[in-house]
């Protein structure tokens, strides 16, 4: 299966994006939201499957969920679908049909729907506008191809079983990038300091490489990298490895219906406007600017930086929202000017050396 590179898949769908495409701007996008007299689910799912035209299928799912009214961010690629969404309550029974209907995600051999994950918290907006977008691949590693089957993957737990595989003693791996993780974790989990998910794979191998007949239990947001994942590591020559089934998603739904005991402490980061659910109350990340205890996200005010930092509300106000004291100095500067050091110069903008460790993340 060839793989496209960034820049054939954005020249292959630059005449699409154009004829399919939502145009509001988010003010008027959030402003629509807004006025809807119905509720909202937020939901997640991916398959990995080979696509043979994402261009074309693209196109297809587009026209028809955005008839239904679904908003969110999807990705597709040759290797399959990763979608973070927002589902009209009224239209719910329909999107899940139609989404089971669609042929290039289900194998007529063996069909299996697609699994949803809710999210836990649904009572703040999470995305504004429909966008679907082509990938050269769904979870991005850098690999040369081959490296891994993904039709050879771990072992799934749900969350009781991975509860108890926590207890009898396994070595717990946290498959995020390391900004995910320092606001919610399991208890006693490996968090790898890695920024992306290619560079992760390749610490956790390194990392546990003298242990490979051991058990290893990998968990992530919501399923679809520890699958990438543990199918590499078995291709690596570990031999027990295991993934939380739907992640953390899946996870703190088991906690707040089933009344499971929760060994994941404080929030789990979640890519939309939300940027984090509680899974419990536990505040476990610090404020970059003072060191205590915050769990709160936002972006940097200087829109040139917009560095994802993690800020108490006092700093928050001190600061002006901003990472540094060069960030400080813009925002507070007339916007006319603001706007002219960013016309033109993001690329050249010196961001700090001493910002925040966490890798930058714009969710406008």
């Amino acid at each position: 299966m060839r793989q496209w590179s960034t820049l054939e898949a954005s020249r292959k769908i630059k005449p699409i994006m154009r004829a399919l495409a939502n145009k509001l701007s988010k003010e008027d996008a959030q402003a629509k939201v807004a006025l809807e007299p119905f509720g909202r689910k937020t939901l997640s799912f991916y398959r990995y499957i080979e696509i043979d035209s994402p261009v074309d299928l693209r196109d297809k799912l587009y026209v028809a969920w955005e008839k239904l009214g679904i908003l969110g961010r999807i990705y597709l690629a040759e290797e399959g679908i990763n979608a973070q969404i927002s589902v009209p309550i009224p239209k719910l029974e329909e999107f899940t049909e139609d989404l089971n209907s669609v042929a290039e995600l289900n194998p007529v051999a063996t069909p299996q729907p697609i699994r949803l994950n809710f999210a836990l918290d649904q009572s703040a907006p999470s995305f504004w506008k429909l966008i679907i977008k082509i990938r050269s691949q769904v979870v991005a590693d850098n690999l040369p191809k081959g490296s891994y089957d993904l039709k050879q993957v771990g072992e799934h737990l749900s969350p009781q079983e991975f509860n108890q595989a926590l207890e009898n003693g396994g070595v717990v791996v946290d498959m995020r990038n390391q900004y995910e993780s320092v606001i919610g974790k399991f208890a006693n989990a490996i968090t790898p300091h890695s920024q992306t998910f290619s560079e992760e794979l390749r610490e956790v191998a390194e990392l546990f490489k003298e242990k490979k007949s051991e058990p290893l239990l990998l968990y992530c947001t919501g399923g679809i990298r520890c699958e990438k994942a543990s199918a590499f590591l078995l291709a690596q020559g570990f031999t027990k490895v295991k993934q939380l089934e739907g992640g953390i998603i899946n996870y703190a739904q088991a906690v707040k219906t089933t009344g499971l005991e929760s060994k994941f402490h404080g929030k789990n980061f979640v890519f939309d406007a939300r940027l984090a659910e509680a899974v419990t109350a536990e505040i476990i990340g610090k404020c970059y600017t003072c060191q205590t205890p915050a769990d709160t996200y936002d972006n940097c005010k200087n829109d040139t930086c917009h560095n994802l930092i993690i800020q108490c509300d006092q700093c928050r106000v001190n600061t002006l929202g901003t990472c540094t004291l060069a960030c400080q100095k813009i925002v507070a500067l007339p916007m006319e000017e603001q706007i002219q050091i960013r016309k033109g110069h993001k690329a050249l903008f010196n961001r700090p050396v001493n910002r925040p460790v966490n890798r930058p993340v714009n969710f406008s």
